[in-house]
């Protein structure tokens, strides 16, 4: 039933499609594409290994061409893209007539391999090394746990499926019952338990491949995303058993009872399997050094270079990444870091957050900022991650090779914010230089091949930090030990009690992560939150973890207006008047009116622009919409309700509907 199990073949590996729809039983007919048929395949080794790397596409590094590991954070509160997402602007966000994350793809595959591996494997009867054959299948336990946790974090509650299922119509209907969240984050720490269990400390392909550690650092995430989001959604439908959740209206959830006999308890038990998982790796792993140079012609900085290094596997933290190559695999990281970033800008906010050297935020009495009046006094005497990673006009971007491409600048110019074309326009103003490689041979025209991390075991120090200060409301010390290490790493100063001491988190509410449901937290709480955001910078994972603080609430009542740099300022000296052209009604309008702001506001250009009154909020975002087609299809009749799949809370039922 396509719109109720979506079990689709596995491209060129031996399984039909499986859906109640005109065609599927001819389908099962046809020999596979690649002509492998199942007794001849998935008995050896070398078999599960490929079959493993081919559902390694659900990994972020992995998945296909992107801007990349380093622009991934845009539409949150750290980085702006050309156009807001209508998450931000409620009405516009609507219920789907088909698709959305309610599909099986990935998972039926997973299942696939379980339902056909297991046995013989209990059997003996595939061939090869014991050991590699052992981790291959753990590979496979943690990608069936990455894919469950997308499903979590986009839909929360989600049918646990452990085997493929056959071409009947009421055993499809059964299998769409959503299990709550927690049973759902539970089934995925086990599967990654067995991950652990049968995963080799060093993979057969080195760190091309998942290790023991990856699957360690992603149960500290898994856990650590379920235990906060539980805490901070608890007593709201967004929770089992809370106050209007969906599915007490279910018979089958009605008596729904935690496992650990109370959400108190959830919590509690979630956070304490973050931080176990997270010290395991944050004890093995030693951190990347950080020189404080910004790289020149054989002046290497290991912890600017590992963003972009070729070949990464010598770097400490990095667990696991893609490896690409010139004239095969190749992607476009590097050219755009030389220029705009593809006009995904860093926020005055994301900017702001950076402690200065020595440990005060900017506003503390005896901070030395310089003011934001040119790009240069915003970087200088700054954390060193900021200095390093924050691009400047005049700053080299190219050392090695400069005349070896025709795309991208071997000089940063003043940032063009101007342009209509994405591909070389500044959004903000603000620039990142994460993962830029300063070798001219990675080019536009050639591809570029530096490679791209998935895993980073400084993730682990974090999530261990802000764990056991949920968890017990103060550092231990442990989490200090780890905390100095980032810092000293980052060569800011390590007195982690005089940081929070100097801030006003209602100072800081530039940053939403100051927030959850609505409230500013405290200072110790928030400087861990800080941390993480400085670290994590551009890595994919800001949008994550606002979702599970519920640190969007305040702006359900106060619109957020996303600032870039200070356009309005001595900056504005760089640009001619046909550069700057701006106003209400003004159709030509390329950057936002000073009336507005002395900040270079991206979203707010134009006044028939989606976000030109800030970026909004409804309390529905916080988890995706189920697709119409699905309830449809799987009521049988008119009546949507009698579905087995219950809608996500604040959405309705309805195709072309926002929530309500």
């Amino acid at each position: 039933m396509y719109s109720i199990i979506k079990n689709v073949a596995i491209g060129a590996c031996l399984v039909a499609v499986v859906v109640l729809t005109g065609g599927c039983r001819k389908m099962l007919e046809q020999q596979p594409p690649s002509q492998i048929i199942p007794e001849n395949y998935l008995n050896d080794e070398s078999h599960l290994a490929a079959y493993a790397i081919g559902r390694y596409g659900i990994l972020p590094s992995h998945g296909g061409w992107s801007f990349g590991t380093f622009g991934i954070d845009g539409n949150t509160d750290n980085m702006a893209t050309p156009f807001i997402d209508t998450r931000y602007v409620p009405g516009q966000w609507l219920v789907g007539a088909e698709g959305g994350d309610w599909n099986f793809y990935n998972i039926y595959q997973m299942n696939y391999f379980f339902q056909d591996v297991l046995p013989k494997w209990n059997a003996g009867s595939i061939t090869g090394t014991p050991a590699n054959i052992a981790h291959y299948v753990g590979e496979m336990y943690f990608l069936r746990a990455y894919e469950y946790f997308g499903k979590l974090q986009a839909l929360g509650d989600f049918p646990i499926l452990k085997t493929t299922l056959p071409d009947n119509e009421a055993l499809l209907i059964a299998a769409s019952e959503r299990k709550p969240r927690t049973e759902v984050a539970r089934f995925i720490l086990s599967d990654l338990d067995s991950a652990i269990n049968l995963l080799l400390t060093t993979s057969p392909a080195g760190k091309n491949r998942i290790s023991k550690a990856c699957a360690q650092l992603l149960k500290s995430r898994v856990a650590l995303y379920e235990g906060t989001w539980l805490k901070y959604f608890k007593g709201t439908a967004f929770v089992p058993n809370g106050p209007g959740w969906p599915g007490k209206d279910k018979s089958y959830n009605a008596s729904y009872q935690f496992p650990s006999g109370s959400i108190d308890g959830e919590i509690e038990f979630f956070l304490g399997e973050a931080m176990a998982a997270a010290k395991a790796v944050a004890d093995a792993v030693p951190l990347v050094a950080n020189t404080g140079i910004i790289e020149s012609s054989g002046n290497e900085n290991p912890y600017f270079s590992m963003f972009s290094a070729v070949n990464m596997s010598g770097y400490s933290e990095v667990l696991l990444w893609r490896q690409y190559a010139t004239g095969l695999v190749t992607h476009n990281v590097p050219v755009y870091a030389q220029l705009g970033n593809y006009a995904v800008g860093l926020s005055r906010g994301m900017v702001e957050s950076f402690l200065m050297a020595n440990g005060l935020p900017i506003y503390a009495a005896g901070s030395n900022y310089k003011g934001d009046d040119s790009i240069g006094s915003v970087r200088e005497g700054r954390d060193g991650r900021l200095v390093l990673f924050l691009k400047q006009p005049g700053q080299r971007n190219i050392l090695l090779n400069p005349n070896a491409g025709t795309h991208g600048t071997a000089v940063e110019p003043i940032p063009q914010i101007w342009l209509s074309s994405v591909e070389n326009k500044y959004s903000t103003g603000y620039a990142i230089r994460k993962g830029l490689s300063y070798d001219g041979a990675q080019t536009l025209n050639n591809g570029a091949f530096t490679g791209s991390i998935t895993f980073r075991a400084t993730e682990a120090y974090l999530n261990y930090m802000e764990a056991v200060v949920e968890k017990t409301g103060s550092l231990d010390a442990t989490a200090t030990d780890y905390w100095q290490k980032i810092r000293a790493r980052a060569q800011v100063s390590t007195d982690v009690a005089q940081t929070i001491a100097a801030t006003d988190v209602s100072k800081e509410t530039l940053d939403w992560g100051a927030y959850s449901a609505n409230h500013l937290i405290d200072a110790t709480l928030y400087n861990i939150r800080r941390e993480r955001r400085n670290e994590l910078m551009a890595e994919g994972l800001r949008l994550m973890d606002l979702k599970r603080w519920r640190a969007m609430d305040q702006l359900i009542s106060t619109p957020y207006h996303l600032d870039g740099f200070k356009l309005w300022g001595p900056m504005q000296n760089w640009y001619t008047a046909s550069q700057l052209v701006y106003g209400a009604g003004n159709a030509d309008a390329v950057v936002s009116d000073p009336a507005r702001s002395v900040y270079l506001r991206p979203y707010e250009i134009r006044d028939n622009a989606l976000g030109y009154n800030g970026m909004k909020w409804h309390m529905a975002h916080y988890l995706s919409p189920i697709a119409n087609q699905h309830f449809t299809v799987s009521a049988g009749n008119t009546d949507l309700t009698t579905s087995p799949i219950y809608q996500n809370p604040g959405w309705p039922l309805q195709a072309g509907q926002g929530p309500r």
